[in-house]
């Protein structure tokens, strides 16, 4: 797998290569068993500072996506890890907690639970890989839903003001 890093994000570097990481370990690109590169092989690839990538490392073991063997370096773990039990539940309560604020924020921003929904399926299945098919309904749906938010503005656009309705 290869990992990059770009200094212009706002993103921090030592998150984006968390990020590749979990991607990577999502797509099935690292399996677990794999053994990562050692902080200072991918920070010279990467041309960064081995502080940043071995914060990186540091983050993905707290968080149960690798462990550290010794000599051998970053290794990706197990989904079955008995240690990584309490860290799913952790994570699974910081997801419904990020879902809840946002499903709040899209309710105050006058969204519909529809439109939430459409979006949080869309997202979870560009994240789990769906069918070609399926995407392209989904983001028939989704353009459905953005051109309904769009007729009520066009409309007002279109309206006579009230001088040019009495010239008409």
């Amino acid at each position: 797998m290869l990992m990059s890093v770009d200094d212009t994000l706002p993103v921090p570097l030592y998150r984006q290569i968390r990020d590749q990481v979990v991607s990577g370990i999502a797509q099935g690109q690292l399996e677990p068993g794999m053994s990562l590169p050692s902080v200072r092989a991918l920070a010279a690839d990467l041309g960064i500072n081995l502080h940043t990538v071995n914060k990186a490392y540091a983050v993905l073991r707290d968080e149960g996506y690798i462990y550290m063997k010794g000599r051998a370096g970053a290794v990706v773990a197990s989904p079955l890890d008995a240690d990584r039990a309490d860290i799913a539940q952790v994570e699974q309560s910081k997801m419904e907690d990020a879902l809840f604020k946002m499903a709040l924020a899209h309710r105050a921003r006058g969204g519909t639970r529809g439109e939430f929904l459409e979006a949080a399926a869309a997202q979870a299945a560009r994240a789990y890989g769906m069918m070609p098919e399926e995407a392209s309904a989904a983001e028939k749906r989704k353009e459905a839903v953005a051109e309904k938010r769009r007729a009520p503005a066009r409309a007002a656009a279109k309206a006579p003001t009230g001088a040019e309705g009495a010239l008409a």
